[in-house]
């Protein structure tokens, strides 16, 4: 497998990611993990939560979450990382199973769900003493999540219509770059091609958080539109062959672009060189916001 990096390829995939651009960010804090008093003996929740004084009320998207912590960003893409414990009360309204409201576990709590977020403040640390959400949208975050089978076209405007919401959803930190080659005029994945491809989306499964963006290239041979359709067929080619056969979700990729004979790796000047640059680069990412949370 062939794994290159370089600073100004990753701007210029950045920038063709079809998102929003990024906005302000609060300082996260850490949530906290089990609460504890002298002799390491856990404090009773109900009444720490019952006498704690009431916290901000968050609205916003779940961007990420670990054990007993959530992320939320709101529209302004400020981030806040809120605890939760089983005294939390998580609550979906309007239509969910045909139920007016539904008391939900922990196991709700999806990325992508829009939530609104009654909390306390214990120390230093933000608590969730309520979570509401829509029914509709538990429907679709559950959907995208469990990649059920109503059709590729639905699940990719359910994601999308998640994803908008998250307002810093195009700051990345580039995990690893993997290329794969073709031959000159073609788009079909050798044997080489398809084991890279599969062992960059294991690598990235080991990743939390993380999201692929593919970007197809040619080399100088051809006119600027046989070229851009060159390289968008190269693109569907390996995002369809991880998909299918690499096992990688569509939720968990960024929109697919060409970029023609853009950005060569190496001068087209000679076989090597041009060589070099028919290649489709599959691309790890996570969010700055998300990363290491």
């Amino acid at each position: 497998m062939r794994t290159n990096f370089h600073p100004a390829t990753a701007s210029l995939l950045l920038a063709s990611a079809a998102f929003l651009t990024p906005a302000s960010v609060l300082a996260q804090q850490e949530a906290p993990g089990d609460i504890v008093v002298s002799g390491q003996q856990e404090i009773d929740f109900a009444t720490a939560m019952a006498e704690a004084p009431a916290g901000p009320e968050i609205e916003g998207v779940i961007s990420a979450r670990r054990d007993n912590r959530l992320q939320v960003t709101a529209e302004d893409g400020v981030r806040t990382v809120i605890g939760f414990n089983e005294v939390t009360e998580i609550r979906a309204s309007k239509g969910l199973f045909g139920i007016a409201r539904e008391s939900l576990g922990g196991e709700a709590l999806l990325n992508g769900l829009p939530v609104t977020v009654k909390t306390v403040q214990l120390g230093n640390d933000l608590v969730a003493r309520q979570i509401k959400l829509k029914g509709s949208d538990l429907k679709t975050a559950n959907m995208i999540h469990n990649a059920t089978a109503q059709g590729f076209a639905e699940q990719t405007a359910a994601t999308e219509a998640l994803r908008s919401r998250v307002s810093d959803i195009d700051q990345y930190n580039v995990k690893g770059t993997t290329n794969v080659y073709f031959d000159t005029g073609k788009a079909a994945l050798s044997a080489n091609g398809k084991a890279d491809l599969c062992a960059t989306t294991a690598a990235a499964d080991d990743m939390d958080n993380a999201l692929i963006l593919v970007v197809g290239y040619t080399d100088s041979t051809g006119d600027y539109d046989y070229n851009q359709q060159l390289s968008e067929k190269r693109a569907s080619r390996v995002v369809n062959y991880i998909q299918q056969n690499c096992g990688w979700k569509p939720y968990r990729m960024l929109t697919p672009t060409g970029m023609s004979e853009a950005d060569p790796m190496a001068s087209n000047d000679t076989a090597s060189g041009k060589a070099q640059n028919r290649r489709v680069a599959v691309n790890i990412l996570v969010s700055k916001g998300l990363d290491g949370l």
